[in-house]
């Protein structure tokens, strides 16, 4: 999985994080999930503890979008077979579907494909009635490849608006209350078109804490965010919309356009959701190898957040608590974390992204010998081409040059040019990033 896994196993240490990587994004594969939260015994299908009969609707559609969207429908494909009469999702690479027609979009900002496919795709929904089954699959990525823009709104004033937001530090619940409002299928509007369907949410995680109406911007679920929520997140981050994304939301604040569904609206009478898939399978993937390689495992955490650089810094001391103290867990161990951590760009167009500037800040902060490694599941850190980077404290042979780098958020720059940076190439999967924290016997 790990395409330049040679040159980054410099020592066991190395190998043992790397093994936890591969480990853990294999385990978040989507039709890994799939399969344990989905089965099928005759016209029986079962999702989660919830039963289905197939034989009580005429037709059984799948649609969504997510970069792991592909992997999850070709599990739905295999379970279903011919009871499966079409669908459409969108992906971020080419997934090779069957009965449900697959569009490539992109991301992380909204193109004119992606509303092309989403425009097909609310048609399909809008066509559904009561006696269909809508399987609406949802993972990391959706919020940008399912694009519809609102009202009057244009593609451009959603590209514009979603880079000033993910440039801006701003954190993923904050950025998805705008989207939602800014949509017209994200914030449950999908449950609202949908209806009287019944439909069955099939969500892989990429949220902190999994809070399942900000994954990807919650087109099935209740919104409790409203029109007022999205301004205030522009003013929170000294942000400024374009002016008809203003426009739009202050409509909606005075009551001219109708709210995003509540959670006590009838649309949701038909409709359930469920979660098949997180970070915490992840890092519960990686401590069962860091254990089998004599390592002591620790899960600090699923729910990482905040800038990348910050919080690169309080592991760090934890690994260097363990190395001196033998507290939290005495080595050798793995200290384990997820999340989503953000990076607020102030540099002056650098390469990196948040796992790259946390291995970057971790190795400069660190005064032990712990290997630090971060990555993003889905295999593309940020905007960059590279999934993370895996390092320790010797990469650091300037630190003035390093802080500086940090500071232009360059980190990537750096890492690649010392061949520390992880590359794994797309994985298909997307549930927050994995970061792995390698503390060696301090008798070695």
């Amino acid at each position: 999985m790990i395409r330049n896994r040679a040159t980054l196993a410099a020592s066991s240490a190395h190998e043992v994080a790397l093994d936890c990587i591969e480990a853990a994004i294999d385990a978040a594969a989507p039709d890994v999930a799939t399969r344990s939260a989905v089965s099928r015994e005759g016209e029986t299908l079962t999702i989660g503890e919830t039963t289905y009969d197939l034989d009580s609707y005429s037709d059984v559609v799948v649609v969504g979008g997510g970069k792991a969207a592909g992997g999850v429908t070709r599990a739905l494909e295999s379970i279903l077979g011919d009871r499966l009469s079409g669908g459409h999702v969108v992906v971020k690479q080419a997934a090779d579907t069957d009965t449900v027609r697959s569009s490539v979009g992109d991301h992380p900002l909204p193109s004119d494909r992606n509303v092309e496919a989403t425009t097909d795709i609310l048609e399909t929904v809008d066509d559904a009635d009561e006696d269909t089954l809508v399987l609406f699959v949802l993972t990391g990525g959706a919020s940008a490849l399912l694009s519809a823009p609102a009202g009057e709104l244009t593609l451009e004033a959603l590209q514009t608006t979603t880079d000033r937001l993910l440039s801006g530090g701003v954190a993923i619940e904050e950025i998805n209350a705008v989207r939602k409002h800014l949509s017209d299928l994200k914030g449950g509007q999908i449950a609202r078109r949908a209806a009287p369907a019944t439909v069955a949410g099939l969500l892989l995680s990429d949220v902190v804490g999994n809070d399942r109406s900000t994954i990807g911007s919650g087109p099935s679920v209740p919104d409790e965010t409203t029109y007022e929520d999205a301004l205030a997140v522009f003013d929170r981050y000294d942000l400024t919309p374009p002016p008809a994304v203003r426009k739009h939301l202050e409509a909606g604040r005075d009551g001219k356009i109708p709210e995003t569904p509540f959670p006590d609206d009838p649309a949701f009478d038909r409709v359930r959701n469920y979660l098949v898939g997180d970070n915490a399978t992840a890092l519960e993937a990686a401590a069962v190898v860091a254990r089998d390689a004599g390592y002591d495992p620790l899960v600090l955490t699923s729910r990482l957040r905040g800038e990348a650089r910050e919080v690169a810094k309080p592991l760090v001391a934890i690994a260097e608590e363990a190395t001196s103290t033998g507290t939290p867990v005495e080595p050798p161990a793995v200290l384990l974390a997820g999340g989503e951590t953000t990076v607020t760009v102030t540099g002056d167009g650098g390469q990196g992204g948040p796992n790259q500037e946390f291995v970057r800040s971790g190795a400069l902060d660190h005064g032990g010998d712990a290997v630090i490694a971060a990555v993003d599941t889905d295999g593309e850190d940020g905007s960059s081409v590279v999934a993370g980077a895996i390092a320790d404290a010797t990469v650091i042979d300037d630190r003035e040059r390093a802080r500086e780098a940090l500071l232009a958020n360059d980190a990537g720059s750096y890492l690649s040019a010392v061949g520390a940076t992880v590359e794994t190439g797309p994985t298909g999967t997307n549930v927050n990033d994995v970061a792995v924290l390698v503390v060696p016997d301090s008798t070695e």
